[in-house]
């Protein structure tokens, strides 16, 4: 079973950067295609990035395209969100989620998603 947990959120200012983990335990990350999510109070669910097992794809949501940036660390059985320039309207919580079937195509729909981690919270406000 595999089991995956985010860290790295917090309060920046507009304009600041983080970079979140989404680190794999039970089975190699490696294995499967992974998606960030992120969900604001009041708003839907919202892909921002995918990067396909093998580390050759990756997609970005429109809203941060050309400011985030995704790359996996198969050695340390981890996915980072790099977030660069970071807006207000980037605040909500992150999640990480793996589909199930090795080597899936990246999608940015949730649905597509069977395992999932707890979340972490990105505020950014000055």
């Amino acid at each position: 079973q595999l089991q995956l947990v985010e860290s790295g959120g917090g309060l920046v200012q507009p304009g600041g950067s983080l970079r979140l983990s989404c680190a794999a335990s039970g089975l190699p990350l490696s294995y499967y295609t992974i998606g960030w999510f992120r969900q604001a109070p009041g708003k839907e669910r919202e892909g921002v990035s995918c990067i396909r097992s093998g580390g050759g794809t990756t997609e970005y949501g429109d809203s941060v395209k050309g400011r985030f940036t995704i790359f996996r660390d198969n050695t340390k059985n981890t996915v980072y969100l790099q977030m660069n320039s970071l807006k207000p309207e980037d605040t909500a919580v992150y999640s990480c989620a793996a589909r199930r079937s090795f080597g899936a195509m990246c999608s940015m729909r949730g649905s597509d998603y069977g395992y999932w981690g707890q979340g972490t919270q990105v505020t950014v406000s000055s």
